[in-house]
């Protein structure tokens, strides 16, 4: 995937960019709403990322700022776990980030790049039951709320975009 617009750049991720990967998940704000990971559990996602690029459509991407090129987060797209007629979409932007609306514009080209794969997968987003600015951004990008999903004991707010 490779998306621009006069804010953000996404993109694939190169080798020698694991340590802006990881330092964004040391932040405990950031990190606040998501699943506790290792230090050697990221490291093993961002080199399924790298491997992705070459044998899917599917993987996780670094978002840039299209000014300073600083790194900004991350944003993937992938089957979704629980139903293999969906896709999932997801981002986690740096702490310094937030409220700028990059989230919206991240959660829009997360899905016009599912769109543009021409599959015919509903496009779906989890996101913590406390995280209220994720799940504006969800409903103003089309989502709408469904029942929530339960998954290891954890109960997650369900979004889902149909088809157009």
């Amino acid at each position: 995937m490779y998306y621009k617009n006069e804010t953000i750049i996404i993109r694939e991720f190169t080798p020698q960019e694991f340590i802006l990967f990881s330092k964004l998940f040391e932040n405990e704000n950031v990190t606040r709403y998501l699943p506790y990971k290792t230090p050697e559990e990221y490291k093993e996602m961002f080199d399924k990322a790298l491997s992705d690029y070459q044998d899917s459509p599917f993987s996780r991407w670094g978002i840039f700022h299209a000014e300073n090129n600083d790194f900004v987060g991350m944003c993937l797209a992938r089957n979704f776990f629980h139903n293999p007629d969906q896709v999932e979409i997801g981002y986690t932007l740096g702490e310094n980030y937030w409220g700028k609306g990059l989230g919206t514009q991240v959660c829009q080209a997360l899905v016009d790049y599912c769109r543009s794969l021409n599959d015919t997968k509903e496009i779906v987003a989890v996101t913590d039951l406390e995280n209220a600015g994720s799940q504006k951004v969800l409903l103003k990008n089309g989502f709408k709320r469904i029942e929530n999903l339960v998954r290891e004991e954890e109960e997650l707010a369900y979004f889902l975009l149909q088809n157009h």
